[in-house]
């Protein structure tokens, strides 16, 4: 249910962030989580504490899609990605934290309470927290509030760079007013490089989750069981251990990502991925039923490990990164939103369906279907995405002009052909 409510919460966050700003959108998933966690902490029954996880999932669904894209709006291009990852990492850092505090938890009289309720703090921290920073100069800029978008820009760039971004923000305005429609969902797909855009970023979000990085996440306790530790104290210390890793890789991946790139960056790491799930399958195809704790119980959760650590400097980022920085101004949240409600449904698809095809096919053929989802994630990455590294937004809107009409495209013909369907 929580999944179920972040995929409702991504797909009207899109909206809510284009009508109401990125700032309000943070503090109504604030509020909304902190409901939620109430809820579920005080729930008598558990179809009240049912109702409880998907007002968390709303709230969650809600930030996945503003946190990336008011973070990107604010920063200088030649950092926009490490900024936008260091959102990825406050995730993956979040998740092994609730390890350490779900165990300090277990000692406590009313636990599963206590676990629940407490993760109402830091959403009422960052409440407060939100209230003292300024609302994303770009969407101020398309609200024609252009004083107050100026006044923050010019605490983040010196004045020749303000004076660069200021012109693009009002060709892009021009641009709009031009149009004069309020961009619906269906937009998104009249216009063929819009189209090609959302095919890029919703593609990468489906391959982040198809890919199994919650399997692994959800799953490690119960993965490192059927590698053969059979000890639930030795499996809750090893997924720790997976977590720790996670965050510890997204360390890496934000400085790779604007140092290396976001294409060779997402390549690199589905390399990895698909070499760390062969040795998954290997692992469980060698395990045999009577064997425990043997060698090809410690390969698995090497092979666990190896994963994590491909993963997490890249795929772990790149997907949120590129979605934040590839659409024009106006389609920002729509499409920010629509991306982020594919992410939660694969989310969903896979966190549901794991265990169930393992059971039927067995663990080993699991995952080498997993290898080859990631096989087909480097085609996609090689074919549809971009780099756009340091590139400005005007630039990114340029590559993705070009891919639709071609290298020689020109105002009148995207004029002509801007609403066509091909």
């Amino acid at each position: 249910m929580a999944l179920v409510g972040a995929m409702i919460g991504a797909a009207s966050g899109g909206w809510i962030n284009d009508a109401y700003g990125r700032k309000k959108a943070t503090l109504l998933a604030d509020v909304v989580f902190t409901a939620g966690a109430i809820v579920m902490a005080a729930a008598p029954d558990p179809y009240v504490l049912i109702l409880g996880r998907l007002l968390v999932g709303l709230g969650v669904g809600t930030a996945s899609v503003t946190a990336p894209v008011y973070i990107a709006e604010a920063s200088p291009s030649e950092v926009r990605g490490g900024l936008v990852s260091t959102n990825v990492l406050m995730i993956t850092g979040g998740q092994f934290l609730s390890y350490l505090v779900n165990l300090a938890f277990t000692q406590v009289q009313g636990t599963w309470r206590w676990m629940l309720g407490v993760s109402a703090v830091p959403a009422v921290i960052q409440f407060f927290l939100m209230l003292c920073l300024p609302e994303s100069p770009r969407w101020l800029f398309m609200k024609n509030e252009k004083d107050k978008a100026i006044a923050v820009l010019s605490k983040i760039y010196d004045i020749a760079r303000l004076e660069d971004e200021v012109d693009h923000l009002s060709a892009a305005l021009e641009e709009e007013q031009q149009r004069k429609h309020t961009v619906r969902y269906l937009d998104v797909f009249r216009t063929k490089e819009i189209r090609l855009a959302f095919l890029a970023g919703a593609g990468l979000q489906a391959f982040q989750q198809f890919t199994g990085i919650n399997t692994v996440m959800y799953y490690s306790p119960t993965i490192v069981q059927m590698a053969g530790f059979n000890s639930n104290q030795l499996a809750l210390l090893l997924s720790l251990i997976v977590a720790a890793m996670n965050a510890g890789g997204t360390v890496v991946g934000i400085y790779l990502i604007d140092h290396f790139g976001r294409k060779k960056l997402a390549l690199s790491s589905l390399s990895g991925v698909i070499v760390s799930l062969v040795i998954l399958a290997g692992a469980f195809f060698a395990e045999t039923p009577g064997s425990s704790n043997g060698i090809y119980g410690w390969l698995a959760v090497i092979g666990l490990a190896l994963y994590i650590a491909f993963f997490a400097p890249g795929m772990g980022p790149v997907p949120w990164t590129v979605n934040s920085e590839i659409y024009p101004e106006q389609y920002r949240g729509i499409c920010g939103g629509m991306s982020a409600t594919v992410n939660w449904i694969s989310n969903l698809i896979v966190a549901q369906t794991f265990l169930t095809i393992a059971e039927a096919l067995g663990t080993g053929v699991t995952f080498l279907i997993l290898a080859g989802i990631a096989l087909l994630a480097v085609v996609f990455v090689i074919v549809y995405v971009p780099e756009t590294k340091g590139l400005t937004f005007v630039e990114v809107e340029r590559i993705w002009k070009e891919r639709a009409w071609g290298s020689s495209y020109n105002t009148e013909s995207l004029l002509e052909h801007g609403n066509e369907s091909n």
